[in-house]
């Protein structure tokens, strides 16, 4: 029992604020999110409308998600969590799909992005060992990404899984810090719960056990890891089955109808979709546009998309901040904690860039690796922590970027509540 409990307490640890600074962390972020997301939901009905299934904001299913978990052949077990977010919401709100509801809906996901957060904070500073001052920066930067700013009152897949991501993240650091292995119980749970809710990252959860000591060189550490990462996908292959009758011949067929649907869409070049979109839309807010849709059913409504860039220097930001990464990157290739970012940060690269799935709307793909960009940036201040001049440098360029950043996320926000004012009432 002893050994249970010190498990658990462990695990409370790692996932919620264990110092005070991580609590006043969390406690900051979550009353400026939950102010934001206060408003919108007393306010206005884009949170959730009973009548709106999908695409109100930003190609977000809000509701979709919310009653059924979405598609099962791209959020598999997504019903089940779902499930418990809905009902939840419903005795909070006694029953009724009210502003009392929204309200809950729009907690919950504070809650959700607020501890990702901390988690993110927890890897600056107890795996990269930054400063408190540079890893208190780096959050804030974090914090006022697009992403982070909508999915902080949208109940979506996106906002759980960027939770679970950075949880996961920061608690492999831990093991491979301390030269232990990921145990399988952990690597099955994870695989249930990051890949349950969105399948394709699944394979990110067995990135770290790669890089595991001496993996590769000892037949018997190899045999069981291998072990472990069968047992992961046996677990998580069975309660897929389970949720679809077993009706597997369902999963091709649906999964090549998405990928149809979301890879052949023509409306810019590649090039401005991967910059605006993917690596830009999920940091830094482009303009919007107003788009008509319809439920099917006879109701319409207008929904809200992101545009390309039209400015230089939004074009601009997006090339120093990658650049900063490919510069963290290459400094620390041979760190083996920078690998495993890196690696999963490709295959969201691979299946949106080099495959187009879903490449005209990516900026809503950012709940999958927009961690990674401060998680990068940490690693490049440590590589120069003993180079003063270098290291300034990189402070007054974030610097700028964060103004920048700030500026325009908040001009934006504000053409948010204009669209809001004017549909949403």
């Amino acid at each position: 029992m002893s050994f249970i409990k010190t498990k658990l307490i462990n695990l409370l640890k790692q996932v919620f604020p264990s110092s005070h600074t991580e609590l006043a962390v969390f406690m900051f972020f979550l009353l400026c999110y939950g102010i934001l997301g206060t408003y919108i939901a007393l306010h206005y009905r884009i949170i959730f409308d009973n009548r709106i299934p999908w695409d109100a904001y930003f190609s977000f299913d809000n509701k979709a998600i919310v009653m059924t978990g979405g598609s099962f052949e791209r959020h598999p077990l997504a019903y089940y969590f779902f499930n418990w977010v809905r009902e939840f919401s419903l005795f909070v709100s006694g029953g009724k799909m009210d502003a009392t509801f929204r309200l809950t809906l729009a907690w919950l996901s504070n809650i959700a992005i607020s501890l990702c957060i901390v988690q993110v904070f927890k890897y600056l500073k107890n795996i990269i060992r930054l400063p408190l001052m540079i890893a208190l920066f780096l959050i804030l930067f974090f914090g006022i990404f697009s992403t982070s700013i909508i999915l902080s009152f949208t109940p979506e897949n996106f906002t759980y899984t960027l939770l679970l991501l950075c949880i996961y993240n920061y608690y492999a650091a831990v093991k491979l810090r301390k030269e232990e292995k990921i145990p399988g119980t952990a690597l099955t749970l994870a695989g249930i719960t990051i890949g349950g809710l969105t399948i394709t990252n699944l394979a990110k959860v067995f990135i770290p056990v790669l890089f595991e000591k001496d993996v590769f060189r000892s037949w018997k550490k190899f045999g069981n890891t291998v072990f472990r990462v069968i047992l992961a996908t046996a677990c998580f292959v069975f309660l897929y089955l389970l949720r679809i009758d077993f009706k597997y011949e369902n999963i091709f067929s649906k999964t090549n109808q998405q990928y149809e649907k979301f890879s052949n869409v023509e409306s810019i070049p590649d090039w401005d979709m991967m910059l605006s979109y993917f690596f830009g839309g999920s940091i830094l807010f482009p303009s919007f546009m107003t788009t008509d849709k319809h439920n099917m059913k006879g109701f319409n409504f207008k929904g809200l998309l992101m545009e390309s860039y039209s400015s230089p220097v939004c074009y601009a930001f997006v090339t120093i901040l990658l650049s900063l990464i490919l510069w963290s990157y290459f400094k620390n290739f041979r760190n083996k904690l920078v690998q495993i970012i890196a690696i999963s940060f490709l295959f969201d690269i691979v299946i949106h860039c080099i495959m187009r799935f879903g490449l005209h709307t990516s900026y809503i793909y950012g709940g999958h690796f927009v961690f990674v960009y401060p998680l990068l940036l940490g690693w490049l201040f440590y590589a120069y922590r003993s180079k003063p001049k270098t290291l300034s440098f990189l402070m007054v360029t974030m610097v700028i970027l964060f103004v920048f950043l700030l500026t325009n996320n908040l001009f934006r926000m504000s053409d948010f509540f204009q669209f809001l004012n004017t549909y949403y009432q």
